[in-house]
């Protein structure tokens, strides 16, 4: 019975025992892999810009009385973008058709009174210096009448110009027109981009133009989606620098363009030998890399803030740290110390670094 009375008092205790809680989540030092020009490669940031952008305005002076389009609209070649008032146009147009309807009147008399003058010429009834005013008289009608018909040529088209219509299809960037406002002729109230071909405008610094060239291969990614490269090639460098700046205006055309790139958006331009050879080219410190079973490991963070072990390919070393070519995404947080005590699976608590991004020049 005393053993029985024992057994069943150690019972209770052990009933009683609290359950052990749950190790509180380790702080990990993290940083957030970001793009990286290496030691070869320079990466400048630009702004995306159409290739061709045009100011669209009126031909002749006028008052807008209607405006047919919105900025962004995307228009065709002819569509017509404003109207404005063709009232005195139109009059114009009335009086140079009066104006030559008059003067084939008298060029046409002119030529009967020159058949008649021919004539009495012929029949000795007056002289050859007689003729010859006559004569003059007809080139004379004839040249007004060939005046009066050009001016009324120019003046049909200012009726036209009455409707200012896209030069090109394209977005409509910039619009500077409402009903009721009085233009001249010039004034540039639309601006029209074609969306056909984008760029990136960079300002290269006149130490590293040994590094651009012509035609050369570039790679562009957008601020708003790291993760993606866009193929580049450079289209144009500036023959000269700017004055104030002291830096080169290099153009540099985007060949894979989708929806996601916009114009006025943020880029980054890589320039230097390897481009397209590797589709990353992510800096680390050397401190985040590992080894677990002879295999080459960086500890990603997931989004749960769970440490997940992943294999990576390295290419080139350097004081910076090594470069990661395959394995890893632009975005995603890396373990950079103690990475030999983490676990898979082990909650930790994430301490961004302060110097978190390592891109050269972005």
């Amino acid at each position: 019975m005393k053993i029985l009375g024992l057994v069943i008092l150690l019972l209770l205790v052990a009933c009683d025992k609290q359950p052990v809680p749950p190790a509180p989540p380790r702080p990990a030092l993290v940083m957030v892999v970001g793009a990286n020009s290496a030691s070869h490669n320079m990466v400048l940031v630009g702004e995306v810009r159409p290739r061709y952008e045009s100011n669209q305005g009126f031909r002749i002076d006028g008052k807008i009385i209607a405006r047919k389009v919105e900025t962004g609209t995307q228009v065709k070649t002819g569509q017509i973008i404003a109207n404005i008032d063709a009232a005195d146009a139109s009059l114009n147009s009335a009086a140079a058709a009066a104006n030559v309807r008059a003067a084939e009147a008298s060029y046409a008399l002119t030529v009967s009174e020159v058949e008649r003058q021919r004539q009495l010429f012929s029949q000795k009834f007056i002289s050859a210096s007689a003729l010859d005013m006559h004569e003059a008289e007809l080139k004379t009608a004839s040249a007004r009448l060939a005046q009066v018909k050009a001016q009324a040529s120019i003046t049909g088209n200012q009726a036209q110009y009455t409707q200012l219509r896209a030069d090109r299809d394209g977005v409509v960037t910039m619009i500077r027109a409402e009903p009721g406002q009085v233009v001249k002729a010039g004034e540039a109230i639309a601006k029209i981009a074609d969306t056909k071909e984008f760029e990136v405008l960079v300002a290269v610094p006149e130490s590293r133009m040994a590094e651009v060239k012509l035609n050369a291969a570039a790679e562009v990614r957008m601020w708003a989606a790291m993760q993606k490269p866009y193929a580049g090639i450079v289209r144009e460098i500036s023959p000269a620098a700017d004055s104030a700046t002291r830096t080169f205006s290099v153009r540099v055309s985007i060949k894979n363009v989708d929806e996601a790139v916009r114009f006025g958006m943020t880029a980054g331009v890589s320039f230097g030998p390897d481009i397209g050879k590797n589709n990353a080219t992510l800096l680390i410190p050397s401190s985040a890399l590992t080894a677990i079973n002879g295999k080459k490991m960086v500890w990603v963070i997931d989004a749960n803030n769970k440490a997940q072990p992943r294999e990576v390919v390295t290419g080139q070393f350097s004081e910076d740290g090594v470069l990661i070519t395959s394995g890893l995404q632009i975005g995603e947080k890396i373990a950079i110390a103690g990475v030999h005590t983490l676990i898979k699976n082990q909650l930790v608590r994430p301490v961004i670094e302060p110097k978190t991004v390592t891109e050269n020049s972005i």
